[in-house]
């Protein structure tokens, strides 16, 4: 990355731990971020499998909803049950528009008087606008441009982060609080984007330094960057906004139907409530796929999807080499009554056409964590 490059970015408070952990920076989402350090993406990927890796994702938008209504004005933007959640819980959904397409997708947690949201880095700005317009005047926005946020993610982050703090041991996946960790006051969520256990955890700036070093000292976690997160969430079946999901496509026709209770999209009252129910209620014409292509060349975005007689039906949306797997995966939108595990079909992969197989989701178990009975 150039120091031009470096100018025009936003650098997050870990970046001085990058740059003398050595990690090759690249512009992401507006911010300067790590692609990956020296031992390589595959190296990271597989680590972050077996024990545990250090992501900084401060790109994220934190911001917080307060007011008496913020959890009837969220719920007109968001087809997910807001009001149902307790104290201390966390639940996935989208942001949708008139249409039933998908603005963002988001983390909204309930804390006291006020809800916690995560966003999308790069629809941050979007984001905040559509709030802006659409929530009552009685809902006050706080978008805490300053926080840092790291994930702790794999099968060692328990025991990793509960050595500074026993309370994360047995906090509930999507749960959070708000602890003190190496004598930092932070807030810390049960949830990733790897498909394995794990924590997201929030701090004020001048304490993620010290916070993120006191991880990195254990034996069992090591850094982590970009490339590696991409290939963990493809391999989970996770969706990446502006690749598998967009404002053209919506929670019904990228998989998403589990984010959404009967009664609510029987109830409506959110945007594009119409088109959603209807899709839940009679099936989309498509529906976003997982594939695994023949040989060892990924399908990268864009690449097309082809039918039985050589016609294109659909677009892969993510792909890449799956660590964990041993070979290529990929997602991508075909119509639904290709949609079914076991289906063949084709890719143009440059100027070959390669086999792959439509194959249920997640490529890889997802490993988040369940209780001891």
């Amino acid at each position: 990355m150039s120091d031009s490059d470096q100018a025009t970015l936003i650098t997050t408070p870990l970046d001085a731990l990058h740059r003398e952990l050595e990690a090759r920076m690249v512009p992401f989402a507006g911010h300067a971020l790590p692609v990956q350090y020296a031992g390589g993406i595959i190296a990271e990927h597989t680590h972050t499998r077996e024990k545990a890796s250090l992501f900084d994702v401060s790109h994220m938008g934190q911001v917080v909803l307060s007011g008496a209504g913020a959890i009837d004005e969220l719920e007109k933007l968001v087809p997910g049950n807001i009001a149902g959640l307790a104290e201390g819980r966390i639940r996935y959904t989208m942001l949708t528009n008139l249409r039933g397409g998908i603005i963002d997708d988001l983390m909204v947690g309930k804390a006291g008087d006020h809800l916690r949201l995560v966003v999308n880095g790069a629809r941050v700005d979007v984001d905040l606008a559509h709030l802006r317009d659409h929530l009552g005047n009685g809902v006050s926005i706080d978008y805490r441009q300053d926080r840092a946020l790291m994930a702790l993610q794999g099968p060692a982050a328990a025991a990793v982060l509960s050595a500074l703090n026993p309370a994360v041991a047995e906090m509930p996946f999507m749960s959070f609080q708000d602890l003190v960790i190496a004598d930092k006051t932070l807030s810390v969520s049960r949830c990733g984007y790897t498909g394995e256990d794990g924590y997201e955890i929030s701090t004020a700036p001048e304490d993620a330094e010290t916070v993120a070093r006191a991880l990195l000292d254990h034996p069992d976690v090591a850094p982590a960057g970009l490339g590696a997160r991409d290939s963990l969430r493809l391999e989970a079946g996770l969706c990446l906004y502006g690749q598998d999901i967009t404002e053209d496509t919506t929670p019904i026709e990228a998989g998403l139907r589990w984010s959404m209770t009967k009664k609510r999209l029987e109830a409506g009252g959110f945007m594009g409530h119409a088109t959603i129910n209807a899709q839940a209620e009679d099936g989309a014409d498509r529906r976003l796929v997982g594939l695994m292509p023949e040989g060892r060349a990924p399908a990268r975005p864009g690449v097309a999807i082809l039918g039985a007689d050589g016609s294109e039906i659909g677009t892969i949306t993510s792909g890449g080499f799956g660590a964990t797997v041993g070979g290529p995966v990929a997602l991508g939108y075909v119509p639904t009554d290709m949609a079914e595990p076991g289906t063949q079909l084709m890719l143009q992969i440059r100027k070959s056409q390669v086999p792959a197989t439509v194959t249920a989701l997640p490529f890889v178990p997802h490993n988040y964590y369940k209780p001891k009975a």
